[in-house]
């Protein structure tokens, strides 16, 4: 008996199977997930995970769910080849296993650090639980940290551990944090917020080596030599997909498991989803690969209606948020190389920046503005997106260009 088989059991995998049945296919559908846990969310693992006392996984679904839809979720089961001319994928335990369908979600992994005295204990990454779980026992004994790496998830970090009263450090090789994600007056006031918090920040600046003295990490040294005691490393420098599977299948490998507009790869019975695929993405036009829950669940959705009988274009609008510390920073659109970017005054310290090429709404990042992100999703996922005239001539309220009235609803 043959069905759809999902390699992963992330945020696509499970919004996948969901979306499937509700869409009204009733055949054998499998999870196979490397990972012993229930699939789980892994967002908070850099947030809320580290700072509660009794840290625990937040599962995606609920072991219901997969009873109630005839989900064959196997967990702690790796897939080590998949044949696409027979259509059957083998495992590690021994099984094999035949698909009419196959779809990859197989996420992507941590960037490592190459560095004398960076393998081992006392320095970590933020992927999984056990990831999180051995960070966690490892914050109530330190007093100082480094964060290599100015992303999102060392942001996240950095604003969990001055919450619980540790000196934090962040190193990073570029001019400033986020610098492909968020236009720069958002930065800006974001290393505000943090230095405020306490975080230190060393821009343009790379580790050369890890110290150790006891096989304990002392500290880092700078690639000017700068010395910056740590208990522990905390190494955020990027992501790259989980492509083995594809590539030794013989699929076009990219910046991760190339798809076209439908998710569908090279081969006409294999589709990728979520942080692997690379994709043509009509908002950034040109082919991306996004790590994003909404980009995962969105893919998910868009391959469910192909694959019950509807074909679908992903065409989704980009959408991002990050808790760090006091600020919760929320994306819409895709800024890239912006010509103009405003930030209306505020004396609340609440504020969105507006990026703007060729005149017109390309991105809105907000950073505790609730409302204005939600009205900038709805008027960003409009045919016409507003011009720097009509939101300037509203005093960049959006909520009145989204209304019928307006031509964005």
């Amino acid at each position: 008996m043959t069905g759809i088989v999902v390699i992963g059991a992330g945020h696509a995998a499970v919004q996948l199977a969901d979306s499937l049945r509700a869409g009204g296919y009733s055949g054998r559908l499998s999870i196979l997930s490397a990972e012993n846990e229930l699939p789980y969310q892994r967002p908070p693992l850099s947030k809320d995970y580290l700072t509660g006392d009794d840290p625990r996984p937040l599962p995606l679904r609920g072991p219901d769910f997969y009873r109630e839809r005839d989900v064959d979720l196997r967990v702690g089961t790796a897939v080590t080849e998949i044949d696409p001319d027979g259509r059957r994928l083998e495992c590690a335990d021994g099984t094999t296993l035949a698909y009419t369908e196959l779809v990859l979600a197989t996420g992507s992994r941590n960037r490592v650090l190459e560095v004398p005295g960076a393998h081992g204990s006392g320095v970590h990454y933020l992927r999984n639980t056990t990831d999180a779980t051995d960070l966690h026992s490892e914050l109530g004994r330190a007093a100082t940290a480094v964060v290599v790496g100015a992303g999102f998830i060392g942001l996240e970090f950095a604003a969990a551990a001055t919450r619980r009263g540790i000196a934090v450090t962040v190193v990073e090789a570029g001019p400033r944090p986020l610098l492909r994600a968020l236009a720069e007056p958002t930065t800006d006031r974001l290393i505000a917020e943090h230095q405020r918090a306490g975080v230190t920040f060393r821009f343009d600046t790379t580790i050369a080596e890890i110290e150790r003295s006891d096989h304990r990490v002392t500290a880092v040294i700078c690639s000017d030599d700068e010395r910056i005691a740590a208990d522990l490393v905390v190494v955020g420098i990027g992501a790259e997909p989980v492509t083995e599977l594809g590539s030794a299948s013989g699929l076009r490998i990219g910046n991760g498991i190339q798809v076209d507009e439908y998710l569908r790869t090279s081969d006409e019975h294999i589709w990728a989803i979520g942080d692997c695929a690379e994709f043509p993405c009509v908002h950034a036009r040109a082919r991306v690969r996004r790590e994003s829950v909404q980009n995962a669940v969105d893919h998910a959705r868009t391959l469910a209606r192909t694959l019950t009988g509807t074909p679908a274009v992903y065409q989704d609008l980009p959408w991002f948020w990050s808790h760090q510390g006091a600020c919760k920073i929320q994306i819409a659109g895709v800024s890239g190389e912006v010509e103009r970017t405003v930030i209306p005054a505020d004396s609340s310290g609440k504020f969105s920046t507006w990026c703007f090429r060729n005149d017109v709404l390309v991105a809105v990042e907000s950073v505790n503005q609730p409302a204005v992100h939600s009205a900038a999703r709805k008027a960003l996922s409009s045919p016409r997106k507003p011009t720097y005239s009509e939101l300037s001539k509203a005093d960049f309220d959006l909520q009145c260009l989204v209304r019928p009235q307006g031509g964005f609803a």
